[in-house]
């Protein structure tokens, strides 16, 4: 789960003397929101849709379209770009990087390695395609959501009850957080269940965790326990 295996190597870079209208053509024919900014084949900035959409806000309703045209020639990506860079090394986890996006309120970071060389960058949606990687989402099944006891043995008490009715894991994920002291919350997706079979299961289930909630994405079904144990 390191960036290296998620980031876009295909990096498309802007010069700082590049103009506006250069910066806003890359942006736009190839779908991205973020550019790092190049001098003699060092970053030095980035520079971000918001960034070019605000230089040109105030000008767009006074200007005549020929002479705005001009102005997004004239302004060059060093004036507009962001100078200190937040970067993030190819050997940072994914989860290190959400959180240095999420503290920084950045939609993404380019990727330098120890030389200081652009390797990559790693966006939201880079983000994204892991979380549907990582929870095998986009292949279907079925996910109950449970809150079980915080012991060793208490998540393969609950496996192992689905295994028991043939459940294949796809996915476990668990978390701690919004969680009363002693429990923690378990993700399990699972492939392979008999819809009939699922009734008995949830009872089983219920004998040893707190059901919160069952999302069936191949039958588009969901049910949420929730409330039972006041979540």
């Amino acid at each position: 789960m390191l960036v290296a295996n998620w980031m876009s190597k295909n990096i498309i870079t802007v010069d700082e003397k590049d103009s506006m209208q250069d910066a806003m053509k890359l942006l736009k024919e190839n779908d991205i929101r973020m550019l790092p900014v190049m001098k003699k084949g060092k970053l030095v900035g980035i520079v971000t849709d918001r960034d070019l959409k605000r230089a040109s806000a105030s000008d767009a309703t006074t200007l005549e379209i020929h002479e705005l045209l001009y102005l997004l020639t004239r302004i060059k990506v060093k004036n507009l770009m962001t100078k200190e860079v937040i970067t993030v090394p190819p050997d940072f986890t994914v989860e290190e990087t959400a959180l240095v996006l999420q503290k920084n309120k950045i939609s993404g970071a380019p990727v330098v390695d120890s030389r200081g060389k652009l390797v990559g960058t790693i966006t939201q949606t880079d983000l994204f395609r892991v979380l549907i990687s990582l929870t095998g989402v986009a292949k279907g099944g079925i996910q109950f959501g449970l809150q079980v006891e915080d012991r060793p043995g208490s998540i393969k008490e609950v496996a192992d009850i689905i295994r028991k009715f043939g459940g294949r894991m796809v996915s476990i994920l668990s978390s701690y957080d919004k969680v009363p002291e002693g429990y923690r919350r378990v993700y399990i997706r699972m492939r392979n269940i008999e819809r009939s079979a699922l009734q008995n299961l949830k009872q089983e289930l219920e004998s040893k965790a707190g059901l919160l909630y069952l999302v069936d994405d191949t039958e588009n079904k969901r049910e949420i326990f929730a409330e039972k144990i006041g979540w």
